[in-house]
């Protein structure tokens, strides 16, 4: 039974219900013919998608913007090629659609198959991040699902474009146009019937504020997957290469601040703190970035601010870290326990000891030994894109990719076997 939403947009939840049992008559060929079609397109169309994006750029800023989701917005020539390169990605990814999950002959012959199916419709609900446009839509259309897309409206004449022309590449291979379609004219009404739209979207997943996503999860009769914000947090050990230690902790702040991977808090061993504090400080502070830090930081690190609790468990998405000293790994996983959202935590240390116990004792969805948090990502980790990143625990962990997209069914062929 179908929870009531507003009238036009149930009409495009059908459409997309609709198309999604086309894709699963289509072929993998086909799909991937759209998937080139899709790549091709964005790579022609960029200047159209810079100035759609411009415009997005410039609300936002009149609007008050924060510097950190008006980079998240952000689509250059540039971006725009790489979006398109991961598109061409995804499509030389495996089939995952099929694949036998395990298979088994019963003694009475019957021949029992566990297999990867598309969800049916995927629904996602995300804020000033028109790359999410594609990259959930390529994801959606190489598994074999429908998506039905809530873009925001910070990014509303970005996507307006970006989801066009992706229909007119559907339709260019003979798929559905409604197999790729937004809600965002609806505006939150239309993320209300998405919210609301059991039995025509399958499953639901949110990307960006904490509050969104809490108001998803807590309002969604459709179930969600749910991906969270990332208070990321890097423990230098009293054994971390120090040089190695300033590069990735660098790295991980600075690259780009303003997405969840990026890490919010460093804690450093005390038996290392004068040595390391003052050269990781001063590359941090040489790019721009203010340094929250408690009582033993701000005694060694000039500029400092005092860290308050609220800075623990933020996560900043700007040029601001939090740091601290602690006495031991104990203490560094008491407070990755305390104000972790599980989503990344690295440690740098040269004690494999401390590391193995690092990955055992840490509860979030990646855990990194010696690299940056940065590589807490679908396309690091070589699925072309990615979903989103999942700190739940049932159905998917970490970056999603295409088996993340799939459920599974059972195939049972017989020769006329009843049960005794």
């Amino acid at each position: 039974m179908t929870t009531e939403v507003l009238p036009g947009a149930r009409a495009l939840l059908e459409g997309a219900k609709t198309a999604s049992r086309a894709l699963a008559r289509a072929s993998a060929q086909l799909r991937d013919e759209a998937l080139a079609a899709i790549a091709a397109s964005l790579a022609s169309h960029s200047p159209q998608i810079v100035a759609a994006n411009s415009e997005d750029l410039a609300r936002g800023a009149a609007e008050g913007m924060a510097e950190g989701l008006q980079d998240r917005l952000r689509l250059t020539p540039e971006r725009i090629a790489a979006l398109s390169e991961a598109v061409t990605q995804i499509r030389a990814l495996p089939e995952p659609v099929g694949d036998v999950v395990r298979g088994m002959t019963l003694p009475n012959g019957l021949q029992v198959s566990q297999i990867r199916v598309p969800f049916g419709v995927v629904g996602a609900i995300y804020e000033a991040r028109p790359n999410v446009t594609i990259d959930i839509a390529a994801l959606a259309l190489k598994s074999g699902n429908a998506v039905v897309l809530r873009g925001g409206s910070a990014a509303q004449s970005s996507n307006e474009v970006l989801v066009s022309l992706m229909q007119e590449a559907l339709t260019s291979v003979g798929l559905p146009p409604a197999a790729i379609t937004s809600v965002d004219e609806f505006g939150r009404e239309g993320a209300q019937a998405m919210m609301k739209g059991r039995g025509l979207i399958d499953v639901l997943i949110p990307r960006g504020s904490a509050s969104l996503i809490e108001t998803v999860v807590q309002e969604s009769s459709v179930p969600v997957i749910e991906t969270g914000s990332g208070v990321v947090h890097i423990f230098v050990d009293d054994t971390a290469n120090l040089e190695n230690a300033v590069e990735i902790i660098h790295n991980a702040k600075v690259q780009r601040p303003s997405v969840c991977n990026a890490v919010e808090t460093v804690l450093i061993h005390r038996a290392i703190a004068n040595a390391v504090l003052p050269v990781v400080a001063e590359r941090l502070q040489a790019s721009g970035v203010m340094i929250h830090g408690d009582e033993a930081v701000c005694a060694i690190v000039s500029g400092a601010v005092p860290a308050t609790e609220w800075d623990w468990g933020r996560e900043y998405l700007s040029l601001d870290v939090s740091m601290g000293v602690v006495d031991s790994l104990d203490q560094a996983l008491e407070h990755i326990a305390r104000y972790s959202t599980h989503h990344t935590e690295a440690i740098l240390t040269g004690n494999m000891d401390h590391a193995e116990r690092f990955l055992k004792e840490v509860d979030s969805a990646s855990v990194i030994v010696n690299a940056s948090t940065r590589f807490t990502d679908g396309g690091e980790f070589g699925f072309g894109a990615e979903v989103g990143i999942s700190t739940q625990k049932l159905h998917a962990r970490g970056p999603m990719g295409l088996p993340e997209l799939t459920s599974t069914k059972w195939v049972v062929r017989g020769q006329g076997q009843v049960r005794a």
